[in-house]
Order: C-alpha cells, then structure tokens, then sequence
C-alpha cells in the first residue's frame, strides 16, 4: 500500500465527519442508501448504481422451490442450482465460468453476515425473506473480498406484521413436499416470531434427493422511541445426495436422470452433502435528533459440511475394477466458523449524507479429509497405498479482516448529486497443516471505492453514472497448492495477486405515467485474473507442472433492462432483460488433455484470448405477468428465454438457446374468518428438454476427439407441479 493511498482514505474519512458549507436550496433528506446491516434504507431515487429490490411478500406469493425462479426475474442475475434451494449466484457474468466449488465473485449477505460457505454456493430459507436487494457492479467498497460483480443482500423476516399464527402445506413433483408453521406476538414494546419448516424431495435425477429442516426466531425489544435491539437465530440441516450431472451428449438424452451404469463418468465427483449451519446475530439501532442513526451487529456463523468425492477406479492392488455408487475414494470433513461485529454511522440533512462503517471478522476454516476405501492409483510398485481410515490431509486457516469504510453523499444543486465510496481492508491468512506443523501466513491491504452521480430529469426520471472496483484475495489453497495439497502435481505460486474488477455503467430509471423503468449499459473488466494455468481442472503432467497464477483477464459488457407497470387495474407485467457480452481480454496458455488421461504427457496449448467465456448467453428475457381474473383468483405466466451459449473455454461445444413457460394459478379467500389461499403452479408447461447446465475442461470420455460427449451435463427435470395451500390466523 503506497503513502498516497493512505492520504486518500485518510481525507476522505475526515470528509465524512464535516458538512459542506455552501447552502443549498431545501431538497427534502438527503440518505444513505447502500446499508450492509439493515434494509431501513431503500430509498432508491438517488441510487448511483443499477439496484434491484425484492420484498419478502413477493416471494412467498411465488411458491417456489428455490431462489433461482425469483433472482431469474432480475436483469444480469443467473445461478446455478445445485439442488433444492442450495445454489451459487452469478451477476453479469462473473464466475459462470467456474465450477460449484470456488468462490462465486458475489457477495452475499445475510442480515449483515458476509455469508461463505465452503461448497462456494448459499443455502438460503426462502420461508424466511423479508426483503431482497441485489446491487451491481464491484461492489467491495461496502463488503471486501470477492464482491467482483456485486451483492446480494437479504434481511430476514421481522416486525409486528407476524404477530399472528400461519401454516402451509405443499406437495409437488418427484417427491416434492414442505412443511411450515409459524407464531408471533407484539405489543408496543417488543415483537417476536419463531418458524419452522421442512423442504424434501426425492429428486429428478438418480441420487438426487433431499431434504432441510430450518427453525429460526426474531425477536425486537423497543428500548424506547429513538432505539431498539434485535436478536435473531436461524439453525438448519440439510441432506443431499448427488448434483444430477451425466457425461457426455447421449447419456444426457438416453438417460438424463444420472442413471448409474458402472462407468466412473456416469457418477458425481463428488455426492452425499451434509451441511449444518448455525447463524446467530444481536443488532442495536438507534436514532439520533440531528437525523442520524447508529447501528451495531455482532454475529456467528458455522458451516459444518461434509461429503465424498472422488470415484473409485481402482483396487488395493491399483487394478481397475468395477465399482457401485457408493464406491468413493475420500470423505471430506470442514468446519468453518464467522464471527464478526459490524458498526454504522449515518447522519444526513437537506445537503449531505455520510456513513462511517467499521468491519471487523475472525473467521477459522478447518479441513480434514480421510480414506473411505483402501486404493492405489496405479499397479506400480512405488504407487503408494491408501489405507481406509487414515487421514489424508487436516489443516486449519484464521483469517482476520480489519475494514473501515465510508459512504459520502452531497446535493450539489436542485437536481444533481454525488456519491463517493471508500473502503480500507487489512486481511489476514495463517494457515496451520495440523499434520505436519507447516506454518504459512499471508497479508493484503487492499482499497476499494466508488464514485458516481445522480441527476434528476424531472421529478419522476433520473440519470445515473458510476465507477466502482471489486478485488477478490488469493487463498492459501491457491497460493501454496504445492505445500498444502495432498493431490497431484501442483506448484505454489506466493506471489499470486489479487484479482480485481473495474465496473464503468451509466444508465437512466424512473416513471412514464405508470411505468417503471430501470435500464442500464455496462463495462465490467477484471484484471489478474486468478484460474489454473490448466483451465478448470485440466491436470498436469510429468512435463507441465500446473498452479494457480494471474492468468490475464476478461471483459464483462453489454445492456440490462427492466420495465414494469399495471396495464390496468387486474393486469400488470414485469420484464427483464439482459444483453452481455463475456470474452477473455487475455489468456494465452490454456492447457487442456486432450485425451483424458491427465497421467500422460498429452496436453495442448491455446491462446483463448477473445474467447467467449463459457455459460454466458448473450441474451436472456424474463416476461412475467399477472392477471387478476376476480378478486380473488390470478394468475401468473412467466416466460423464461435464453440464448446459445459456449460449454468451454475453446468455444467449440455450444448448447442450444431455449424458452420455457411457467404458470401459477393463486385463489385467495376467508374460512371462518381466517386467510385461506390455495396455489398450484407448473414450472415447464411444454417440458421442453434442455440442459440446466453443460461444462467441460477435457477429452473426458478418452476417445480423442473434443466435442460434446466430453460434457458433464446437468439436465433439466422437465415439467414440474406444485400446489399447496396456507391458513393465516
């Protein structure tokens, strides 16, 4: 960190603590917006950046099994469902290039926790929303690490709107049911609500099933006018087994239910997730007469998670054999715990907002993988054995994160204003191999800001710019894979760089009569770019030694569009629409075996610069519209469409564009007194047969010849049903 950053943070920290002192005419409260820890402060008027907001009401009246189908409805959000409500967020882009397992480019945020689970997806409780909101663009100068393309930030369920009982029942397709009861109580001192709630499935796909079982609470305690306090707890388990994926083109349409046949590719690398998370918080707010507010979050977080991976190929002699699907090779045990304290400062009058931010995290990862059978990789006398039982790798990384943070907001004139962002981080890894004492450490200070502008049309329109940056920081795992790891022929790489994103957008949003529009052109470019030198997972040989490096970069750019308005009273539509264009900018030494054997010498070399990144469609269109046939009956159509798109890096494989229909029919009435509504959706109407997602990173099927029966194929389920019904009393 250079003395002239530091001067920087420094004068913008003292700005932030000192009004101007031109005067302005009276334009109303001027706020800060962009909250890490509370949603109190939606105001989007005067918003610098494209941001989508979700409330909690329209989620449950969507009856949807995960929160892929609502995050579909916003423009440049897609995801990737691993099973159930568990999944992994991309924003425009950034990340659909990786696997499950890496870390998404988003931050996600959990009632102030900068949630991370260790499989890189978010299991989320849709049952417990109380609000949604998505910003996009490097978003670190509020939340650090790994915010390349933006955030999502999700408040639970809270308030006195609960105070009341409310059950539901839903049965759906492939075993598909959910439970949940809830109870709430307020007065005009506190307010408090506990909920319970059970999703499973059987699954589409063999080994697909599922289950989760949440209980979680809130409880808010008025300590007077001006303050409150909250406590909050949410505890789940979740069981699942295999993600669905098939090897190659024709076992994806022979049998696209993964059916198990004894060939390894017919099996997941990995299978049987066992996750238990625990999230506990307590936040203070409280507001001040000079229009200011403070807000203080403290929490914990744990992820208990652990699977198999690895199929079995091979015996104690190192032959090959055939095998079921329960053979894998390595059990997989991680723990992980967040604790953390969060504080803000926000004051504001008719001129100018401020925020000071102050963020604090201890985090501790701990690793342990163990032999589920006895193997050797091959028949040769000094292969090593690998005996059941013994453990294969134990190893524990602290990471401790110092930030400070600001937000500062001035009305220039009547109809223009100005934001600037700024955030300071320190982060710490020491890692600990708890078998052979090997001791690594690794620091990063790194800054982050944003800078833009708001200027109002008129009273109902405004254009806004901005320019922001994101950073994701090395790990230990990347930076000294040839210390840490237990697997292959891996060099370390301590001198990797952190990756960084540079987000240009302009765009306009407002009201024509009742239209709503919000619409946006972007430029997203990502510097040192951190992946393999062998792509994902492309090996390494007796003559290539594979690591992790800065490989080049990428440019993310195009044109997001969301409109929406109420045609008539009983008649409205939501529509989103994204144009993106995703290459690399630079990556001249992609390395990729091309035959499938990653244990011979046959790997080749390409420059993919100007590549498409894979996964990435250039266009995707959501048309969603409600109509309300009588007061009591609607009903909801949805129209999903997306482009063709690359499955590699090479761009040869390319996966074929697709539409689909989803309907939901919704009656609404009183029994007794109480509220009754009665559901029943079909996701797919015309069960058409596409893929949910196709990737490859080699001749995987070992026949010489790259093409689409190297894919590993997740394919999508077909025509689903669902209906339910709900009493609130």
């Amino acid at each position: 960190m250079r003395i002239s950053k530091n001067k920087t943070l420094l004068c913008f920290l003292l700005a932030t603590t000192v009004s101007y002192a031109s005067a302005t005419e009276n334009l109303g409260l001027i706020t800060v917006e962009s909250s890490t820890i509370d949603d109190k402060f939606m105001e989007k008027k005067t918003e610098v950046s494209s941001v989508a907001n979700v409330s909690g009401e329209k989620i449950d009246e969507s009856h949807v099994e995960n929160i892929q189908q609502i995050l579909q409805q916003i423009p440049g959000i897609t995801s990737e469902v691993k099973s159930g409500d568990s999944l992994k967020i991309h924003i425009r882009g950034v990340e659909n290039q990786m696997y499950m397992g890496e870390k998404p480019g988003v931050a996600v945020v959990i009632d102030g926790v900068p949630v991370f689970e260790r499989t890189g997806a978010v299991n989320i409780d849709l049952d417990n929303i109380e609000s949604i909101k998505v910003i996009k663009g490097g978003a670190s100068y509020l939340f650090g690490d790994d915010a390349l393309s933006g955030a999502v930030i999700i408040t639970t369920k809270r308030g006195a709107k609960y105070a009341h009982n409310f059950a539901t029942i839903e049965r759906g397709s492939f075993g598909y049911q959910k439970l949940l009861a809830r109870t709430g109580y307020a007065n005009d001192k506190l307010s408090f609500h506990v909920q319970g709630s059970e999703r499973k499935a059987d699954g589409y796909y063999e080994d697909s099933s599922y289950s989760a079982k949440y209980f979680n609470g809130k409880i808010q305690y008025y300590i007077d006018d001006s303050s409150d306090i909250s406590f909050g707890t949410e505890y789940s388990q979740r069981k699942k087994d295999s993600h669905g994926t098939v090897g190659g083109e024709t076992a994806a349409k022979n049998n696209p239910q993964s059916i198990f046949d004894g060939d390894m590719d017919s099996r997941d690398y990995t299978r049987m997730y066992d996750v238990d998370l625990l999230k506990a918080f307590a936040t203070y707010s409280k507001d001040f007469e000079n229009n200011s507010n403070l807000l203080v979050n403290g929490y914990v977080y744990t992820d208990d998670t652990s699977f198999w991976s690895s199929p079995q190929t091979r015996g104690a002699t190192g032959l090959p054999g055939t095998y079921t699907d329960e053979d894998y090779t390595t059990s997989n045990f991680y723990k992980q715990t967040q604790t953390g304290i969060k504080t803000e400062y926000r004051t504001s009058n008719e001129s100018f907002a401020t925020l000071l931010g102050l963020d604090l995290r201890d985090n501790e990862y701990k690793n342990k993988t163990v032999n589920k059978t006895t193997y050797k990789t091959s028949t040769s006398p000094f292969a090593p054995t690998y005996y059941e039982g013994d453990i294969r790798s134990q190893d524990k990384t602290d990471e401790n994160v110092y930030a400070i943070y600001g937000e500062y907001k001035h009305q220039l004139n009547d109809k223009l204003s100005a934001t600037l962002n700024l955030r300071y981080d320190t982060l710490k890894l020491d890692y600990t191999n708890l078998l052979t004492n090997l001791n690594l450490k690794k620091d990063f200070n790194l800054y982050s800001y944003r800078v833009g502008s708001n200027y109002d049309l008129n009273d109902n329109q405004s254009l806004f710019i901005n320019y922001s940056t994101g950073f994701r920081a090395p790990t230990i795992n990347q930076m000294f894979a040839g210390d840490v790891s237990a697997w292959g022929n891996t060099e370390s790489n301590p001198n990797l760089k952190e990756e960084q994103s540079r987000n240009y957008e302009i765009g306009t949003r407002g009201y024509i009569n009742t239209l709503f529009y919000e619409a946006s052109i972007f430029r997203l470019d990502r510097k040192n770019f951190i992946m393999k030198t062998s792509g994902n997972y492309g090996g390494s040989t007796s003559t290539f030694t594979d690591m992790w490096d800065n490989i080049g970069g990428a440019r993310h750019e195009g044109f997001e569009l969301a409109l929406s308005d109420n045609i008539t009273k009983d008649l409205s539509y939501n529509i989103s629409y994204t144009f993106l264009k995703a290459k690399y900018t630079d990556y001249k030494n992609l390395a990729i075996d091309l035959d499938g054997d990653v244990n011979t010498t046959n790997l080749s070399f390409f420059d993919v610069t100007g590549n498409y990144i894979p996964r990435t469609p250039k266009h995707t269109l959501n048309i969603l519209l409600d109509y309300k046939i009588t007061p009591k009956l609607t009903i909801t159509s949805e129209i999903n469409s997306k482009s063709n798109y690359y499955a590699d890096d090479l761009n040869v494989i390319k996966i074929d564009n697709v539409t689909t229909l989803n309907l939901l029919t919704t009656y609404k009435t009183k029994l007794n007194g109480y509220d009754l509504t009665l559901f029943a959706r079909v996701d797919n109407l015309f069960d058409k047969f596409y893929y949910n997602t196709a990737r490859s990173s080699g001749d995987r099927n070992d026949d010489g010849i790259f093409n689409a029966e190297d894919l590993s194929i997740t394919v999508n389920e077909g025509r689903k049903y669902t209906a339910g019904l709900a009493l609130k009393f």
